[in-house]
């Protein structure tokens, strides 16, 4: 049974269709990629997985639940968490209360939320900055934050948009090594990246998008093949 079927979803912002009868599904504790062009609707697909925005016209479905017209929220309590390409944290506030803000999204009790708070943060390598204000960190250690507090509302599905956009080139490793690691306890993630070589070697299956519609969906050895994904966005330095 998959865990995360999406059907036939369009999105439309007046005459720009950004997705276009996308759909894909993701099994539980799969790992899978998403790529394309700039423009290409990835984001907004997440925004609609997740409830941000909702779709013209088809479904989401989450572990067989309709999901489609439910607020971010209700989602995130069906066991669905996401990051965000920006990257906005409280500044003002602790590395540990940021991730408390996503503690509450599956208890009202302060002291549990503070103890998955920790818990994430040790999980993400963060547990020594647990008391630093999120302003001083880096954008690698922001990355990380961004995924403690994803992790704090108790995800069986985790939408990781861009985990290594913006980051230091020496952090890219690290942050790679903490998905991996998530993938291996059972998690199932669906990830955007524009790090080719991140994607390729870390992803199960690949969905390719152009102008918001799927153009491809298999294993990354034959995405590295498809003419179509060469010419849309690959090059020809990727064929294999």
């Amino acid at each position: 049974m998959s865990l995360l079927t999406v059907s036939g979803l369009t999105k439309r912002f007046g005459g720009v269709v950004a997705n276009r009868d996308i759909s894909f599904t993701v099994r539980p504790g799969e790992l899978v990629g998403v790529i394309g062009p700039n423009g290409a609707g990835k984001s907004t697909l997440f925004d609609v997985i997740t409830g941000f925005a909702r779709p013209d016209s088809g479904t989401v479905h989450v572990d067989g639940h309709d999901v489609t017209r439910l607020r971010p929220d209700q989602i995130c309590r069906l066991g669905v968490a996401r990051t965000f390409q920006k990257l906005r944290p409280f500044h003002g506030m602790t590395t540990l209360e940021n991730v408390m803000i996503g503690a509450f999204g599956r208890t009202n009790d302060v002291n549990a939320a503070r103890r998955a708070a920790w818990e994430a943060l040790e999980r993400v390598g963060l547990g020594d900055r647990a008391d630093a204000h999120a302003r001083g960190l880096s954008t690698g250690q922001r990355k990380r934050l961004e995924l403690a507090r994803a992790l704090a509302t108790g995800p069986r599905l985790l939408l990781l948009d861009e985990v290594t956009g913006g980051v230091d080139p020496g952090a890219i490793p690290g942050l790679i090594a903490l998905v991996r690691e998530l993938h291996a306890r059972g998690l199932a993630l669906v990830v955007i990246e524009h790090n080719m070589g991140v994607i390729m070697d870390i992803a199960q299956r690949v969905v390719a998008l152009q102008l918001g519609e799927v153009i491809a969906d298999a294993p990354p050895a034959d995405i590295m093949r498809d003419q179509r994904v060469i010419d849309a966005y690959l090059g020809e330095a990727w064929r294999v």
